[in-house]
């Protein structure tokens, strides 16, 4: 007959069969068949929690949640704790839409410094103008992301298409602007219309990207012909620097004229008005001697004679005789005062 499990352990153990002293005794220890199916139960409910939890994810405060449902776009979530079907039923992006990045056009920045080392690329930074000079022309492009699902879609690799839109853009502008605009009074007019050009591309190729400034760096000669061009810009600042002084000049020159010509018109004007007035007093007087000439002739001739003898000779002693008195001792009239003139009228 067969022996089961339980029966052997009892012969082995001297239970039957053999008796009295027979073999030695041997323990056997029991032996359970393990429960594998309620650990296997364990482990899958264990890994479809830990499954589910992964679904739960963060968005920062300057990041938005990007949800895609079989890779295709779902929702979009703000910041903080939120919850998405696990891999790979769903997948969650977030980009960080408040941070500003740069990118530089025509050099590349090796060590910040200080002292900061550049590294030139000419390649890029070398355009030109519109009156066909040539420029050497480095620029700084910054931009941030304002629409998350055209960014992470429709565009591949920001930095680089940002990158090719900004020389694009540059290369335009300054090739519509003469040279002498791009190096001295023009840099800020450029620097507006590359922002609205790389602007107007980004928008075409829907990147949801927003350019928020573009910085002209430097903008020089190439180095073949910078001396020539800091001649020309020498010569130029001595041709300023002559036509203000003339200017200058000028406007301390006109109105000292205009005030000196101003002048000697009111000096001209007195003048004239005292030759005038002068001469009426003098049509007056003769007019008034006039008047008595006719009254006594003589006597104001005689008058006349000797007003004009004393006006002429002041510092002579005149003396007047009249012959018609007789001989023997002169009658003499003195012609000092005015008794000489009462007694000539009583003459």
């Amino acid at each position: 007959m067969p022996m089961d499990w339980d029966d052997f352990k009892t012969r082995r153990q001297g239970g039957g069969g053999g008796g009295g002293m027979g073999a030695p005794q041997i323990r056997i220890p029991e032996f359970k068949m393990p429960n594998i199916g309620r650990h296997f139960s364990l482990i899958i409910v264990v890994l479809i929690a830990v499954w589910l939890l992964s679904g739960i994810y963060s968005v920062g405060p300057d990041e938005q949640g990007i949800v895609l449902r079989f890779g295709r776009l779902d929702r979009v979530t703000s910041s903080g704790l939120n919850y998405h079907i696990p891999f790979p039923v769903e997948r969650v992006y977030t980009p960080k839409v408040t941070e500003v990045k740069r990118i530089e056009i025509g050099f590349r920045t090796i060590d910040p410094g200080p002292p900061a080392r550049y590294l030139d690329k000419a390649n890029e930074s070398r355009m030109l103008t519109g009156d066909e000079n040539m420029v050497d022309l480095d620029l700084i492009v910054q931009y941030r992301i304002v629409d998350a699902a055209k960014f992470l879609f429709n565009v591949r690799n920001a930095e680089t298409t940002v990158g090719h839109a900004a020389e694009a853009a540059v290369r335009q502008v300054v090739g519509s602007k003469p040279i002498d605009e791009a190096l001295t009074t023009g840099k800020g007019v450029i620097q507006q219309e590359t922002l609205t050009e790389i602007q107007r591309i980004l928008d075409k190729y829907g990147s949801g990207l927003r350019i928020v400034a573009v910085q002209l760096q430097d903008v020089t000669p190439p180095k073949e012909v910078i001396q020539a061009f800091k001649d020309v810009a020498s010569a130029r600042e001595d041709k300023n620097r002559l036509v203000n002084e003339a200017q200058g000049y000028r406007n301390q020159i006109i109105p000292e004229a205009r005030g000196k010509s101003a002048q000697i018109l009111r000096q001209a004007e007195a003048y004239r008005e005292t030759k005038i007035r002068q001469a009426r007093g003098d049509a007056d007087r003769f007019l008034a001697t006039l008047k008595e000439y006719k009254k006594a002739p003589y006597i104001t001739r005689k008058r006349l004679y000797l007003e004009m003898m004393e006006e002429i000779m002041p510092t002579i002693e005149k003396v007047i005789t009249d012959d018609k008195k007789g001989s023997g001792v002169l009658p003499i009239l003195s012609l000092k005062g005015a008794a000489a003139v009462k007694e000539l009228d009583k003459r």
